[in-house]
C-alpha cells in the first residue's frame, strides 16, 4: 500500500513588534478521521521544509519557528503499515537516522522553536514535539504519548533522551515504560502540562492564535518556562537506581517474555550519561532490530485488529434494525450486577434500575454505585454535577414489576440455567412487547436459557467481563431464535457503553472462558498429574499473561473456577478434565495465593496447595514441557471453535482474548502465537 505522504507546509506569520515566525504545518490532506503520520515521503518533506527554515533563521530572516498540525491531529508518529512491511535491518536504520537527522535540525535551529500540539501526538509525533524549544497543548487533546513499547519498539527519534532529560527519570519511566504497558495508556493536555511534557495548556477553539501571543510573550521575556537543571553524579546514581527498579518490576511482570520494555530501559538508563549523540546512535541501532522482529509485526496486527476490526465487528446486523433503548433494568444487585448497572448509568446516560430479590442486597447495591461514582468524583474523572446525575440515575427495588416499563433487562445473577430461566419466565410476565431480554452468562446455553418462553427472539447474550469499568469486551451472543432487532440493539448496548463487541454463535463458553478454561484446566490436569506448584507456576511465564494461573483461579475463585468447569466439561467433553484437588480445595476453603483484599499479578501462590494435588499416576512434567501442553491444547480448541463456527473467522478469537483476557500485544493474538509456536498449522486460521 502506498504511502499517503504528510506535508509539511510552510507560511510566514507576523508577529507584532518581534518580526517574522516560519510556521510550519503538517497535513496529509484527509479529513480530520486520519491522523497524520510520517513515512518515508512525510518525514522527506519534514526535512525539506525544516532545512529551508533553518537556513533563513541562521539569516537572520526569521525570529523563530514553530510546527503544528492539522485539525485534532498533530502527528502519530511513524507510518505503521509502512514500518511492518520493512523486512531488512538496513532498511529499519534508514527510518531511524531519517527521524533524527530532520528532527535534529529543529532542536539546533538558531532561533526558539514551539510545537503547537492541536490534536493527537504520538510516537514520532510526540518525539517531534519534544524537539522543539518550547510547546503549547490544546486542553482538549486526549492522547498524548510515547506508545511505542505497546507495539513491539522504542521511541525512536529521540524520545528515550529527551524525555528524562525534560521532565525526569521517574516520570519519564512512566511515559515510556509503564503506561505503554498499562493497556497503551494516554495522557490528556492536563496531565502532560503536568509532567512537564507540554509547557502549556490553551483554549482549544483559538489554539493556533493563542499559541502564537504565547511564543511572543516567551520571546519577548515575559515567560520563562522552567527546565530542570542538568544533572550530577548524584543524580547520576539516582537517576540509575530509578531504572533498576523500573526494570524488576518489568521483570516481575513480563519475566523477559518481551523485548521492547527490557530495550526501552536500557536506553534510558544510557541518557543518563547526557550524551546526546550516543543515545541516538543506539536508538537507531535498537529500532533497526525491532522494526524487523516478529514481536513488533504480532503488535502491529493486535494494533489493527484492536483499532479497525474492533470499531466494526464482523457479523452485526444493520444499527437501523435496533431499537432505542432508553431505560435499563438489571435482574440482581450483587458486585456484577451493579458495575452493569453503573456503566450504563454513566455511559449511556440512562435511568437504571436494579432488581433484587433481599431488600438488603438491593440497598448493598445501590451502596455500591454510590460509593464507586463518589471515588471517580475524588480522583477528579467526573465533576460534582456529573456525579450527582449519575447517582439520580440508578434506583433499586425488590419488586418485579418495576421492570415492566424498561426497554432493556439484563439479568446478572447466579451462574445456574435454571436460574435464569426462572428469571426469565417471570420477566416475560411483566415486560413490554418490545423489551429486548438480555443475559451476562459466561458460559451457559442462550438458547436454552429462552426455549420455554412465548418469545424467545428478544433474548440476546451480552457478556460484560469483570472488573466491567476496566475490561473493554462484550461478546454478543445469538441464540438459535434471537431476532435481528435484539441482535442488533445488542451491539447498539455494547456500543453505547464504550465496549468493543465480537459476535459470537451461542457455544459453550463464548469465546473467551472457554479458551482460558482450557488453559487452566490443563495447568490444573498437569498438577495432578505430580507436577509440582513452581514447576506449573512458572510454564507460562515466556507468554507475558497479565497473570499467572494461579493468580487468575483465585481472582475467579476456586467454587466459580471449578462449577465452570463442570459446566464446560458436561458440554464439551473431558478435555475439560475433572479436578479432585480444586474440589477439595473448595471445600477446605483454600486459597491457591496469598493475598490482602483482591488477588493481584504479584500475589504469591501458596506452596501448601500441592497437598491437595496428584490424584493421578501420571509423571510430572518440566516447565517447557507443560507449554507446550497448554500450546496444544489451545490450538485444539481454535481450531474446533473455528470449525463449529463459533466466530466467522480467527481475528475474532485473537480480538476476544486480547480485549477479554489481556493475551499480550506483543503475541499478536492467539491464533498467530500458536501458528509461530508450531501448534496450529498455518492454514487453519486465517
Amino acid at each position: 500500500m502506498s504511502e499517503r505522504i504528510t506535508r509539511a507546509l510552510v507560511r510566514d506569520v507576523q508577529l507584532e513588534d518581534l518580526g517574522t515566525l516560519a510556521l510550519i504545518t503538517l497535513d496529509n490532506g484527509l479529513d480530520f478521521t486520519k491522523p497524520n503520520t510520517l513515512g518515508a515521503g512525510g518525514m522527506a518533506s519534514l526535512r525539506e521544509a525544516v532545512e529551508a527554515v533553518a537556513a533563513r533563521a541562521a539569516a537572520g530572516e526569521i525570529v523563530a519557528a514553530a510546527v503544528t498540525g492539522k485539525p485534532f491531529h498533530f502527528a502519530a508518529g511513524a507510518d505503521l503499515k509502512a514500518a511492518a512491511g520493512i523486512t531488512t535491518t538496513e532498511q529499519a536504520r534508514e527510518i531511524a537516522e531519517a527521524g533524527h537527522d530532520a528532527y535534529r535540525i529543529l532542536t539546533d535551529m538558531a532561533v526558539p522553536t514551539f510545537a503547537y500540539v492541536g490534536g493527537v501526538a504520538l510516537g514520532g509525533g510526540m518525539e517531534l514535539a519534544l524537539s522543539a524549544t518550547y510547546r503549547t497543548v490544546a486542553g482538549s487533546v486526549r492522547n498524548l504519548g510515547l506508545p511505542e513499547v505497546f507495539l513491539g519498539l522504542i521511541p525512536g527519534w529521540g524520545g528515550t533522551f529527551l524525555a528524562p532529560h525534560l521532565i525526569g527519570i521517574e516520570k519519564a519511566l512512566a511515559v515510556v515504560v509503564e503506561n505503554p504497558l498499562r493497556n497503551n495508556r494516554q495522557l490528556k493536555a492536563d496531565e502532560a502540562v503536568g509532567l512537564g511534557l507540554m509547557d502549556v495548556a490553551l483554549e482549544p477553539a483559538d489554539f493556533l492564535a493563542e499559541s502564537l501571543r504565547w511564543s511572543a510573550r516567551v520571546l519577548r521575556g515575559q515567560i520563562t518556562p522552567t527546565r530542570p537543571e542538568p544533572i550530577d553524579d548524584t543524580g547520576r546514581a539516582r537517576w540509575l537506581e530509578a531504572v533498576d527498579a523500573a526494570r524488576a518490576k518489568v521483570d516481575a511482570r513480563l519475566q523477559g517474555a518481551a523485548p521492547a520494555p527490557y530495550v526501552a530501559l536500557d536506553l534510558l538508563a544510557l541518557a543518563a550519561d547526557g550524551d546526546k549523540d550516543a543515545s541516538f546512535a543506539a536508538e537507531n541501532d535498537a529500532l533497526a532490530d525491532l522494526i524487523v522482529s516478529p514481536e513488533f509485526k504480532a503488535g502491529v496486527y493486535a494494533f489493527n485488529l484492536t483499532s479497525s476490526r474492533a470499531k466494526r465487528p464482523v457479523g452485526a446486523p444493520p444499527t437501523e434494525l435496533a431499537r432505542p433503548v432508553r431505560s435499563v433494568g438489571v435482574v440482581g444487585a450483587g458486585l456484577m450486577a451493579s458495575q452493569l448497572a453503573l456503566l450504563f448509568a454513566r455511559r449511556m446516560r440512562v435511568p437504571v434500575i436494579m432488581r433484587d430479590l433481599d431488600a438488603e442486597r438491593a440497598e448493598k447495591g445501590l451502596g455500591f454505585v454510590r460509593a464507586e461514582v463518589a471515588k471517580l468524583a475524588e480522583q477528579g474523572r467526573i465533576g460534582t454535577d456529573e456525579a450527582n446525575r449519575i447517582t439520580s440515575l440508578v434506583t433499586a427495588t425488590t419488586e418485579l414489576a418495576d421492570l415492566a416499563d424498561r426497554d432493556l433487562v439484563i439479568e446478572a445473577v447466579f451462574e445456574e440455567l435454571d436460574v435464569k430461566k426462572k428469571v426469565f419466565a417471570e420477566l416475560e410476565t411483566v415486560v413490554g412487547a418490545d423489551t429486548i431480554l438480555a443475559t451476562n452468562t459466561s458460559a451457559l446455553s442462550i438458547t436454552a436459557m429462552a426455549a420455554d418462553l412465548a418469545h424467545p427472539e428478544r433474548v440476546v447474550g451480552l457478556h460484560f467481563f469483570n472488573p466491567v469499568a476496566q475490561m473493554p469486551l462484550v461478546e454478543v451472543i445469538r441464540a438459535e431464535r434471537t431476532d435481528d432487532a435484539a441482535y442488533a440493539t445488542a451491539f447498539a448496548v455494547a456500543k453505547a457503553s464504550g465496549k468493543s463487541a465480537i459476535a459470537v454463535a451461542d457455544a459453550p463458553g463464548f469465546v473467551v472462558n472457554r479458551l482460558l478454561v482450557r488453559l487452566l484446566g490443563e495447568v490444573l490436569g498437569a498438577l495432578e498429574d505430580g507436577t509440582d506448584v513452581p514447576t506449573a507456576d512458572a510454564a507460562l511465564r515466556p507468554l507475558g499473561l497479565p497473570m499467572g494461573p494461579f493468580q487468575l483461579l483465585q481472582l475467579v475463585g476456586p467454587a466459580v473456577a471449578m462449577h465452570v468447569l463442570d459446566t464446560l466439561r458436561e458440554n464439551l467433553g473431558d478435555r475439560y478434565p475433572t479436578s479432585p484437588g480444586l474440589a477439595r480445595m473448595v471445600t477446605d476453603g483454600a486459597a491457591f495465593v496469598t493475598y490482602e483484599g483482591r488477588p493481584t499479578a504479584a500475589s504469591p501462590v501458596d506452596p501448601a496447595i500441592e497437598r491437595y494435588f496428584g490424584s493421578r499416576s501420571g509423571r510430572a512434567y518440566t516447565a517447557p514441557e507443560l507449554l507446550d501442553r497448554v500450546g496444544g491444547a489451545l490450538a485444539e480448541e481454535v481450531t474446533l471453535m473455528l470449525d463449529e463456527q463459533v466466530v466467522s473467522d480467527a481475528a475474532d478469537i485473537d480480538l476476544g482474548m486480547i480485549l477479554g483476557a489481556g493475551w499480550p500485544f506483543h503475541l499478536g493474538g492467539i491464533t498467530p502465537y500458536l501458528r509461530r509456536s508450531g501448534h496450529l498449522p498455518r492454514d487453519v486460521a486465517s
